[in-house]
């Protein structure tokens, strides 16, 4: 049985706190696999930059290297409508079946998923198998305590909390803003990435 870590994220583009986050979380948690999942333009909540064949081309450069990581376009592939969290990890504990699936975010989609914002909450929780990692001002242990959706699935097994030294914050946005502003975010993204950027006159 092999365990394998979903990293959904838009990777708009894809940084190397990104790759440093799913190296991380692999040697901690001990996992055979972490999956890449770039989310979709269809969805309603996400406002992306470049299209979804730039930055499923970008994930692929940037885990070129690395035989434990690879990308996975299923969500691309879904109608708008019908792209949810609760769907995707169903469809990855279908397709793997015999491994146990780990869905990897931060405290603050936590948050979220403890008032109810994400569809189907409540199955979400009861379903899965979650690793989340800290953001700064979040108490996961409190978050979990006063969320009915969550504390009646704190089982021990759940969630497994990350709670030192995954808090860096660059993100895909700073180094959006860097390129659009003619800055220099060279070593913050991966050199073929970087190259492709460039290449393709991306976040102009």
């Amino acid at each position: 049985m092999a365990k394998i870590g979903i990293y959904g994220s838009s990777f708009d583009p894809v940084t190397n706190v990104h790759l440093w986050t799913a190296s991380t979380v692999a040697h901690r948690c001990k996992l055979d696999r972490v999956i890449f999942l770039p989310c979709s333009s269809k969805r309603q909540d996400k406002q992306l930059h470049v299209s979804d064949e730039h930055r499923m081309n970008m994930v692929r450069l940037a885990i070129a290297d690395n035989d434990k990581f690879e990308v996975d376009d299923y969500e691309m592939n879904q109608l708008g409508w019908e792209i949810a969290t609760y769907l995707t990890l169903r469809h990855f504990r279908e397709k793997y079946p015999d491994d146990e699936i780990y869905f990897i975010m931060g405290a603050d989609l936590l948050v979220d998923i403890g008032e109810g914002k994400w569809k189907r909450a409540e199955d979400l929780i009861h379903e899965n198998k979650f690793i989340v990692m800290a953001r700064d001002g979040i108490n996961m242990l409190s978050a979990i305590s006063k969320s009915p959706i969550l504390r009646n699935a704190d089982d021990g097994q759940t969630f497994h909390l990350i709670d030192k030294g995954l808090a860096m914050e660059i993100s895909s946005s700073y180094i959006r803003d860097e390129l659009k502003m003619g800055g220099e975010p060279r070593y913050l993204v991966p050199d073929k990435v970087y190259e492709y950027i460039k290449s393709n006159n991306l976040y102009k």
